[in-house]
């Protein structure tokens, strides 16, 4: 019996440890204002969101934001094959939350959102790490 529990518990941790494609730091594309950030996506239970971790100036130094520590996405779903939807992404710069779609290609996630039918594209943003 033990060893049949043992092997159970082995089997298991492939699932447990698993970790979504989509999970690291992303830098996005720069805003309205040629501001850029670094978010950190992870799991949020069974979903998937992201953290602003950190702000960039059109010069590209780091900058002060009372955004940093706030969430840029939520209740984002895998949908396999590098698609992800579901999920919500708030834009600072615009002050707009976005019912969002997410593409992951290699290195690149691409963000698009609709709010009341307008629709927007988010751009590119790359992986930092």
């Amino acid at each position: 019996m033990k060893r049949i529990l043992l092997a159970g518990a082995i089997a298991l941790l492939p699932v447990a440890g698993f970790a979504d494609d989509v999970f690291g730091t992303w830098k996005t594309t720069p805003d309205d204002n040629n501001n850029f950030g670094h978010i950190k996506v992870a799991a949020c239970g069974s979903k998937i969101c992201g953290t602003l971790v950190k702000a960039f100036g059109d010069d590209g130094n780091e900058i002060e934001s009372e955004n940093v520590g706030k969430k840029i996405i939520w209740d984002m779903k895998a949908d396999g094959d590098g698609y992800y939807s579901g999920g919500k992404v708030w834009s600072p710069d615009r002050d707009k939350t976005y019912k969002s779609k997410m593409r992951l290609t290699g290195n690149q996630l691409g963000i698009k959102g609709c709010v009341l039918g307008i629709c927007r594209d988010g751009g590119k943003w790359t992986r930092v790490k």
